[in-house]
């Protein structure tokens, strides 16, 4: 089953692009704080992480080795906000994550999560240690 994992404090957005998620048989796990969602990804297997830019306080090659531990071979898309400039794009993508601006088409994000993913359950024992480490 394809599942996206949602990291946004943007209450409004996490629940529009969940309902078009659901829509195209999509199942959607949604967190307020990052902290929250990395939890939650030590709980239940993703096939996607869409990940909001005005959430994440680490530097870019700290949230590369976080996310490397925690959802192995998981992609990570950055929502980066309509008034955030370029290199706040590129800050993301030179780490390896995909980055979207707003506003961005969801169906794009629902074609990428459609792609055969492989889902792999984190390491428990590294991932807890990393979580630890960032969020206490």
């Amino acid at each position: 089953m394809t599942r996206v994992l949602m990291i946004d404090e943007n209450r409004t957005l996490t629940e529009s692009v969940g309902m078009r998620c659901f829509e195209q048989g999509i199942a959607v796990r949604m967190a307020d704080t990052f902290c929250e969602g990395v939890r939650q990804l030590l709980e239940t297997p993703v096939s996607l992480i869409l990940l909001s830019s005005a959430v994440v306080h680490l530097p870019g090659a700290d949230l590369a080795r976080l996310f490397d531990t925690v959802a192995p071979g998981v992609p990570v898309v950055v929502r980066v906000e309509a008034g955030q400039g370029i290199d706040e794009q590129v800050r993301f993508e030179l780490h390896g994550f995909r980055a979207v601006r707003e506003p961005f088409d969801v169906l794009d994000l629902v074609a990428k999560a459609e792609r055969p993913a492989r889902v792999v359950a984190p390491r428990p024992a590294k991932a807890a240690t990393a979580l630890n480490a960032v969020c206490g």
